[in-house]
């Protein structure tokens, strides 16, 4: 956003939360600040609610932080994609989302951990780890530039998709697959829209293994996944638990992706749910 945006979300902010009686302090930060300042929030006193503002790499920091505390996350949705906001029914418009914290009421959803570090959307390796790494060697300065970056990077990783060959561990079953990718959620992904959780508090892991081998099953299959047609796909296994462990018995050097973010890959990860593990914001019912 340009300065300007902000100075006016900033000012729109204080209208509507000062006005239905809620006292807040805006701080506006570059990115090698959010995650200090994001700090400093969650260790103040007093301080009922932290609001944080931008995409699910944001909001994965802020949950983290918020984490197993009494203080609530407010999600303002300023990404690209929004894909927690949208399973919490937070409306996408900023001004609607504003509106909507003035009457909302907090409630507890669940968290998940890879190997104890913290994520509200999605753990991944694969195919979508390597069409995010891709995507950061490319140029782009707004959101429909990255859309673009995004397509451009998910059209290289299909030409030359990653094989891994994994034992899986969900639950107390155990199974050796070979695979182009594994996504685990917090919460199974819904039916019919983008991916993110109808259930923010399932109190599951979604797990997700791709098994597509050629070209023309790859393009399904994501053309499957957009649409969140994923248990009608043919070359998708689907799975939940509480706990899953993902050990990798190939050499395979990409990194992971945690919630959009580039992470160093373990040879072993234990992801778990943490059912109830955060407290967050969200719109009150109508009346």
């Amino acid at each position: 956003m340009r300065n300007a945006d902000l100075e006016a979300l900033s000012a729109r902010l204080h209208e509507v939360l000062e006005n239905a009686g809620h006292t807040l302090s805006v701080d506006v930060v570059t990115g090698d600040q959010i995650r200090a300042h994001l700090e400093k929030a969650a260790s103040r006193r007093g301080v009922d609610v932290v609001l944080a503002g931008g995409g699910d790499g944001t909001i994965s920091t802020a949950a983290g932080l918020l984490m197993n505390k009494k203080k609530a996350l407010a999600v303002l949705p300023a990404g690209t994609m929004n894909l927690f906001a949208r399973g919490l029914g937070i409306p996408l418009a900023l001004d609607a989302a504003i509106e909507a914290f003035a009457t909302g009421k907090v409630t507890a959803v669940d968290i998940a951990t890879a190997n104890g570090r913290p994520f509200v959307h999605q753990f991944s390796i694969g195919l979508h780890a390597k069409m995010v790494h891709l995507r950061e060697k490319m140029e782009f300065g707004s959101r429909l530039g990255k859309i673009g970056a995004s397509t451009r990077a998910a059209w290289a990783a299909l030409r030359r998709p990653p094989r891994l060959s994994v034992t899986l561990r969900v639950g107390e079953a155990e199974m050796r697959v070979r695979t182009t990718g594994i996504g685990v959620s917090n919460n199974l992904f819904g039916e019919g829209h983008l991916p993110y959780a109808d259930n923010p508090a399932g109190g599951v892991l979604g797990i997700y293994v791709a098994s597509p081998r050629k070209r023309a099953e790859l393009l399904r299959f994501f053309y499957d996944m957009m649409r969140g047609r994923w248990r009608d796909s043919q070359h998708v296994d689907v799975m939940q638990g509480q706990t899953a462990l993902l050990k990798l018995e190939s050499p395979y050097r990409r990194p992971a992706v945690i919630d959009g973010e580039l992470v160093r890959l373990d040879p072993e990860t234990r992801l778990e749910i943490h059912a109830g593990g955060l407290n967050v914001l969200v719109p009150g019912k109508k009346t």
